[in-house]
């Protein structure tokens, strides 16, 4: 019979053989962003998405109550946080005309992270959504009154604010 001390030194000897060449196998030799300059991007697989139209009969309750699931549901927990609590804030109180330029903003994008960059001012916004609304959301993000925005807010502030 091994004693415990030589049973643990052989199991533990074992499990490392074994998981060494799983981790090297695993380890990527590019850096993180894939942006190395012999990338040719030919594993790089464009999805097509539908394009953004605007839905000229949809009443403003139901776009305001659309805008607040989809400022919820983002591709990204951080976009999840930071424009549910915008919407939070802003969206009973936006006019047609900005509920439009949001809807836009947030929907048009196909990548999430492109609305957080934009947002926090880590690059500069593309023309076409430079607006108002994008104007309200990067001062939002500065969060000057330092609140802790962990989670998302929950759903039923909308209907409370209505009544």
């Amino acid at each position: 019979m091994l004693s415990s001390v030589v049973a643990r030194r052989l199991v533990t000897g074992v499990c490392q053989a074994a998981w060494r060449p799983a981790v090297t196998g695993l380890v990527s030799s590019r850096g993180y962003r894939g942006d190395t300059p012999d990338d040719t991007r030919g594993d790089l697989i464009e999805i097509p998405l539908p394009p953004w139209d605007e839905r000229p009969g949809e009443t403003t309750d139901i776009k305001k109550r659309r805008l607040l699931y989809e400022s919820r549901k983002r591709g990204m927990l951080e976009n999840c946080i930071l424009l549910s609590l915008f919407a939070k804030q802003y969206l009973n109180s936006m006019t047609e005309n900005q509920l439009l330029q949001y809807d836009r903003l947030i929907n048009e994008p196909s990548n999430d992270w492109d609305i957080y960059y934009w947002a926090t001012e880590a690059q500069p916004t593309p023309d076409v959504y430079q607006g108002e609304i994008m104007d309200m959301l990067k001062e939002f993000t500065k969060n000057r009154n330092q609140e802790q925005r962990l989670d998302a807010p929950n759903l039923e502030y909308l209907d409370k604010e209505s009544q």
